[in-house]
C-alpha cells in the first residue's frame, strides 16, 4: 500500500490559464453549465483554463481564477432531474414538485414532514443497473442541523444499501443549495445485487418538530478503485506537532492542519509556530486555511464576511502555505452568503460534521461542502475506515487535541493508524482528493 506521495503537488503541476472570471454564488434557481469539457490535454478546457487550478505548484494566489461551484456543480451523469414525479410515491411526509424553488430544470422535489415524523418517498428502479456506481443529489433544507438524509437501494431480494448525509451544517435562515455525494453508511448482511435493484427511496430522518428539504439532480458517478482516508487537524495544537505528526511520519502519512492564525501570532500556549507549520509542510502535510476562529455565519455583512476570507487567506500566503486555496470552517458554519465569498478564494473545503459515520464518494461532492466524521470514538472512526476500505469511498476524520472532548485519546489514535494502515485505503490531502473530484471534467 503506497502511502507516502509527498511530491504529488510539485509533480503535479499545471500551466496556469486565462482565468475564468468569478461567478455569483448559487441561487434559489441555478441555471444549468456545461458537465464539462473534453479537451486534447487533461490540464486545460477549450478556453484554456487551469484544470483544478488548486492543485498549481507552489503558493497559491489570492483569489481563485473561477467559481468551483459553478464549474464542477453537475458532474457525472444526469438520473433523475425530478421533471416528471408521476413515478414518485410519498409514503409518509408529504411532497409536491415546486417550480420556484430549482437546482437545475423546471421543477424540484419539495419534501415536508408530518410533523416530528421522518419523511420517506420512493420510485421504482426495474431494469437500472448501478454496478460500480455512486450517486449525488441538489439538497436544500430550512431546517438544518438534527437532520439526516438518506438514499436507499433495495433489489428485488430485499438487501439493501444505505447512502447517508448523516447531518447538515448549513445556517440558517440563509439557506441555499448544496451538492451531496454521502457514502454507503450500512447494508444488508447480503450486498444487493446492483443490476436487479427494485426500489430508491429518499429518507429523510430528523429530531425536529418539522422537516422541509428541496431534493433536485441526482446524478451517477463511477466508483474509485480504492477507498482513502483523510486525516485532518484543527487550530494548530502543539499535540500535532509533538505527538501526532513523529506518528504521521512512522506510518508514511501525510494529514492535513489547519491553524488559527491569530492563536500563531500570538504564541498562545499550546499553539504551534509559524516555523513548526512550516517545517510540517515541508515534511508533507497540507497547511490549509481556518482562519479567524468565530461561526461566519454570525455575521451581518456580506461585506465583512468577504474582508474576513481575503484577510485570513493573505496570512497563509505570506507564511508560505501551500495549501491556502482550500479551507476548513470554524465551527463547520457556512450559509449561503458566505459560500458565495468562500468561491472567490478557496475551491474546495467544508464540512458538514457529524459524530456518526459520515462519509463521501470522491467524485460527486460539493466542492465547499464536504462531510467529516468527529474523531473522538475509535470504534466509530474504525468503522468509518473500514466503510471507505468496502465500498471505495473517502472518509474525512476530524481532531484537535488529546484533551479535548472531541478528539480520542492519544493510545487510541496510535490504534487507529494502525487500523488505517492494515486497512485497503490510502491516506490522502486535499490535493489528492481535489484532483480525483475535477478530473473527470477535463
Amino acid at each position: 500500500m503506497s502511502q507516502n506521495r509527498m511530491t504529488r503537488r510539485r509533480a503535479l503541476a499545471l500551466a496556469g490559464g486565462a482565468g475564468l472570471a468569478g461567478l455569483a454564488g448559487c441561487t434559489d434557481r441555478l441555471e444549468s453549465v456545461s458537465d464539462g469539457a473534453d479537451s486534447e490535454s487533461p490540464n486545460e478546457d477549450d478556453a484554456g483554463r487551469s484544470a483544478a487550478a488548486a492543485l498549481a505548484d507552489g503558493i497559491p494566489s489570492l483569489e481563485t481564477e473561477y467559481n468551483s461551484r459553478e464549474q464542477y456543480r453537475q458532474p457525472g451523469d444526469s438520473f433523475d432531474d425530478f421533471s416528471d414525479l408521476e413515478g414518485w410515491e410519498v409514503v409518509q411526509g408529504s411532497g409536491e414538485a415546486d417550480e420556484d424553488v430549482v437546482y437545475d430544470g423546471d421543477q424540484s422535489f419539495k419534501l415536508q414532514s408530518d410533523g416530528s415524523e421522518n419523511i420517506i418517498a420512493e420510485r421504482s428502479l426495474s431494469g437500472e443497473d448501478l454496478t460500480d456506481m455512486d450517486l449525488s443529489f441538489a439538497v436544500r433544507t430550512t431546517t438544518p442541523q438534527s437532520i439526516t438524509i438518506n438514499l436507499r437501494l433495495v433489489d428485488r431480494f430485499g438487501s439493501a444499501k444505505v447512502y447517508s448525509l448523516r447531518e447538515i451544517t448549513y445556517r440558517s435562515p440563509d439557506i441555499g443549495w448544496f451538492r451531496s455525494s454521502p457514502g454507503v453508511f450500512e447494508q444488508s448482511q447480503y450486498e444487493p445485487t446492483m443490476n436487479q435493484l427494485e426500489t430508491l427511496q429518499l429518507q429523510v430522518l430528523h429530531s425536529m418538530d418539522e422537516a422541509e428539504v428541496w431534493i433536485d439532480d441526482l446524478r451517477t458517478h463511477e466508483t474509485p478503485d480504492q477507498g482513502y482516508v483523510m486525516l485532518t487537524w484543527d487550530d494548530g495544537d502543539r499535540d500535532y506537532y509533538d505527538v501526532a505528526s513523529p506518528l504521521h511520519d512512522e506510518y508514511g502519512f501525510r494529514t492535513v492542519q489547519a491553524p488559527v492564525p491569530s492563536w500563531t501570532e500570538q504564541g498562545r500556549d499550546g499553539i504551534m509556530s509559524v516555523s513548526e507549520l512550516q517545517e510540517r509542510q515541508e515534511a508533507g502535510d497540507q497547511i490549509v486555511v481556518h482562519g479567524t476562529h468565530t461561526p461566519i455565519h454570525e455575521y451581518e455583512d456580506g461585506n465583512e464576511m468577504e474582508s474576513r476570507l481575503r484577510f485570513d487567506k493573505q496570512w497563509y500566503i505570506d507564511n508560505g502555505f501551500e495549501g491556502a486555496d482550500y479551507i476548513v470552517y470554524p465551527h463547520n458554519s457556512y450559509n449561503k452568503t458566505s459560500l458565495e465569498h468562500k468561491t472567490d478564494y478557496h475551491y474546495c473545503g467544508g464540512f458538514n460534521q457529524a459524530g456518526n459515520v459520515n462519509t463521501t464518494n470522491v467524485y460527486g461532492f460539493d466542492p465547499l461542502a464536504l462531510p467529516r466524521t468527529i474523531g473522538n470514538d475509535l470504534e466509530i472512526s474504525k468503522r468509518c475506515v473500514d466503510l471507505a476500505a468496502a465500498h471505495n469511498q473517502c472518509t474525512i476524520l476530524n481532531f484537535h487535541t488529546f484533551e479535548s472532548h472531541n478528539t480520542m485519546p492519544e493510545d487510541d489514535y496510535e490504534a487507529l493508524l494502525e487500523h488505517i494502515d492494515d486497512a485497503d485505503v490510502e491516506v490522502i490531502t486535499f490535493d489528492d482528493l481535489w484532483e480525483m473530484r475535477t478530473a473527470q471534467h477535463y
